[in-house]
């Protein structure tokens, strides 16, 4: 019982120590677990500039993001994997979030108003914006096929990497990932 405890202590240990020099650490590296879908291009991807709905009704592009580092995720009210997965990028932005990161949702196709903000209510996030993208416009032309699907875009706007399917995006994987590309002075 003593080995099983000192092995388990030893493994603990050694996953906050990874962690803990995750600084400067290359962000593909740092992929663990369902972290391990996520794709990291090996060129930085142009985005599109064809507009989506902001929360507030008007017409956004990519570009007014611009200026940090962005984990963009489409979704659905009829997503089942969805309703997993926003909890994971609520904590997300409640622990990274601010003026260099910032984890925005675009609710693709047809998702009235109030059923996202069911939606959000019945999974207790309320801190993830309303952006919806109701003819899919936006979403095929960044590739978008099933969801959910999420970037990540660097600071200019472009596609560093993408995931398909859910992921726990508050887990260590994922956040020493977004810190290794904030600490990154490039």
């Amino acid at each position: 019982m003593r080995k099983l405890l000192s092995a388990l202590l030893y493994t603990a240990l050694l996953g906050v120590a990874n962690l803990g020099a995750a600084q400067g650490a290359d962000p593909a590296d740092l992929r663990e677990g369902e972290m391990r879908k996520l794709v990291f291009h090996p060129t930085p991807v142009a985005t599109t500039d064809i507009p989506f709905t902001s929360e507030d009704g008007t017409e956004m592009v990519l570009a007014d993001l611009q200026g940090r580092y962005v984990v963009l995720n489409f979704w659905a009210t009829w997503c089942a994997p969805c309703r997993v997965e926003m909890p994971h990028l609520s904590a997300l932005q409640s622990d990274l979030g601010g003026d260099d990161f910032e984890v925005v949702t675009v609710a693709v196709g047809p998702n009235p108003l109030p059923a996202m903000e069911r939606f959000l209510a019945e999974i207790d996030v309320d801190n993830l914006p309303l952006h919806t993208d109701t003819r899919q416009r936006f979403a095929r032309s960044m590739g978008v096929l099933g969801l959910p699907v999420t970037l990540i875009l660097d600071p200019d706007g472009m596609e560093i990497a993408r995931m398909q399917g859910e992921a726990d995006w508050s887990g260590p994987s994922a956040v020493a990932i977004i810190n290794a590309l904030l600490d990154d002075p490039a």
